[in-house]
């Protein structure tokens, strides 16, 4: 369990990488901060292209650069946009269940409100392992 100060780090380590995002097509810039349960934080940014297949949103970014780093256990992440609190797309959710299932995510505005919620509660009856 971490601090509310430690869980307003989070969301600022999102907030400081968010000018980073490669954003051309949508104006959407969003960006996310993993934390570990070692304690190490893994930020990312949404990258777009052309083909809209080949973006990947910052909470992937962030998941995988940790993964990357040999990380493996996950505590929580902070997702950042402008507008209203930041939720994690379908793909994100389904990546980031398969490596971190008891994972909780802050979704952020950069207006400093925010919402925690389970990943579970996110994608009920999520695809896994056990179905193939």
């Amino acid at each position: 369990m971490i601090t509310e100060a430690e869980l307003q780090e989070l969301i600022q380590a999102a907030i400081a990488v968010r000018q980073r995002a490669y954003a051309p097509y949508s104006r959407y810039p969003v960006s996310a901060a993993l934390l570990t349960k070692a304690g190490n934080v893994y930020t990312g940014v949404n990258v777009e292209n052309g083909v809209n297949d080949l973006s990947i949103c910052a909470e992937r970014v962030a998941l995988f650069k940790a993964i990357s780093e040999g990380e493996s256990n996950f505590e929580k992440l902070a997702v950042v946009c402008e507008g209203d609190y930041c939720k994690p797309c379908g793909a994100c959710r389904q990546t980031l269940l398969e490596h971190a299932p008891e994972l909780e995510v802050i979704m952020a505005n950069t207006g400093g409100n925010s919402r925690e919620v389970k990943l579970e509660d996110l994608l009920p009856e999520a695809f896994n392992l056990e179905d193939h």
